[in-house]
């Protein structure tokens, strides 16, 4: 089956459906792909629309947002202007454009469609940083937004009694929503301290919603008596065949454990980790699309004032250019949906002033919340930071000073490192870093090593023989 359209969108959620709706209001014939089984992303992610037909938006942010692109999106969706193909993941993008799909993990059962457009608008979103510590491959250690996802989508918890860590907001919605359905947080444990906000006021002031986001969080905080705890890590998760508890400790400043101030949380069944996001950068990079590294570290994509990116008909919205919320995404989706549709106007485009607002909000985050300098020295050599391979910190370690594997591409090659399952997607950060070095951060060369897949997704050999 084919499709063919003036505009592909890659990504349902906040960038990807106000782009799409830019796009068919400015008179584009539109086709949207999806993995998801119905539009919203992760940030609107919500039980399936087959079981309750009208959701409340309990639990989300800006959901009045959602609902007003939702209804424009299945009016245009009526009226022949959008194309919906849910279900799907696009494995690879060629020049021109043709998007290459197969059916997505869940749901299963989508027939594979190929897209070819004139112009594409990319918003594969991104997915939740992780960094490794002793433990954390036991079951019950959850990504952070793992737990949201799981919440918004079955209206039910993993376990009863929660460890939340890492560092950023993100931490408290998650938090919050864990309370609100039931579960008890023995703490949430920040590595940051708000104090590193100070620098930052004026930047803050400009989003002024994220400041009474914040009051509601504290608000559910203090109605459910949850401990947050700044300055404080998890240094090894417990348990036998389990996650069963964790020990915590005081950090400095650069993430260094201070003595006497080590604490065991006992009974615990979900430990979720968030140490911000990283960009699903696999088609920009395979398109050729010129990157950079951001505030925060991650390799994102460059735009100019229109999303367009570096290679011409490639717009791009939301994380890819730089994690900042879906507020910011939905900003950046309309401003590359309307461009995308109308590349020629010959209009003279000034960035609009709500995403440069939000633009310095992200940048302030990321500084205010760094990944620790020093978290390298959590580690044991025997901590496992490549689930799929069973690859160590020492296994990494080793690599780099005796045979100077020192960027992700090297570190695969001598190791396996980021050769499984998941592609790199939930070790690539923490191995590029280790091949770096202690105290280091990776370069971007090493993280766009990471990203260049063959195949953005997973396909079937069947799916390969049938290409032309």
């Amino acid at each position: 089956m084919s499709v063919t359209v003036d505009v592909a969108v890659v990504g349902a959620g906040p960038a990807g459906l106000a782009a799409a709706v830019a796009a068919a209001e400015a008179g584009a014939r539109v086709a949207v792909v999806d993995a998801g089984n119905q539009p919203g992303g992760q940030f609107w992610r919500h039980a399936p629309e087959t079981v309750r037909p009208e959701p409340d938006g309990h639990g989300h942010h800006g959901w009045s947002t959602y609902l007003d692109l939702r209804a424009r999106f299945d009016a245009a969706q009526r009226a022949g202007r959008i194309t919906y193909l849910p279900g799907l993941q696009v494995w690879m993008a060629e020049p021109g454009f043709t998007l290459h799909t197969t059916a997505a993990v869940a749901p299963a059962g989508a027939v594979p469609v190929a897209v070819t457009a004139d112009r594409l608008v990319l918003c594969p979103g991104g997915y939740d940083r992780q960094l490794p510590v002793p433990g954390w491959d036991l079951p019950g250690v959850m990504a952070a937004g793992g737990i949201q996802a799981f919440i918004k989508a079955n209206g039910a918890l993993p376990g009863k009694r929660f460890i939340i860590a890492g560092t950023g907001p993100f931490l408290l919605p998650v938090a919050a929503g864990i309370a609100e359905a039931g579960g008890e947080v023995l703490a949430v444990l920040e590595s940051s301290s708000p104090s590193a906000w100070l620098p930052h006021l004026r930047a803050a002031s400009g989003v002024p919603g994220k400041a009474l986001e914040g009051a509601e969080y504290a608000a559910v905080f203090a109605r459910h008596r949850i401990p947050y705890r700044t300055r404080s890590i998890v240094t090894e998760v417990l348990g036998s065949g389990r996650a069963e508890g964790v020990r915590t400790a005081r950090v400095d400043a650069d993430g260094r454990a201070r003595p006497g101030t080590g604490r065991v949380y006992a009974d615990v069944d979900v430990v979720g980790f968030g140490w911000g996001f990283t960009p699903q950068l696999e088609l920009p990079v395979s398109l050729g699309v010129d990157t950079r590294l951001d505030a925060d570290g991650s390799l994102v994509g460059v735009v100019d004032e229109r999303q367009q990116s570096s290679v011409p008909g490639v717009y791009l919205a939301g994380e890819v250019t730089g994690v900042g919320g879906a507020a910011l995404a939905v900003l950046e989706g309309l401003a590359a949906g309307a461009a995308a549709a109308r590349p020629d106007s010959g209009v003279p485009v000034k960035q609009p002033a709500a995403i440069v607002r939000h633009r310095r909000f992200a940048q302030a985050m990321h500084q205010a919340h760094p990944v620790p300098a020093a978290w390298q020295d959590w580690l044991t050599p025997d901590t496992t930071v490549c689930r799929c391979e069973e690859v160590t910190a020492g296994d990494i370690t080793e690599a780099r000073e005796e045979l100077g594997a020192r960027d992700v591409r090297s570190l695969k090659s001598f190791t396996r490192a980021g050769m499984g399952w998941c592609q790199g997607r939930v070790c690539g950060f923490a191995a590029a870093c280790l091949g770096a070095g202690p105290g280091e951060a990776p370069d971007a060369g090493s993280l766009a090593a990471s990203a260049k897949r063959p195949l953005a997704a997973p396909v079937g050999i069947g799916e390969l023989a049938a290409l032309d």
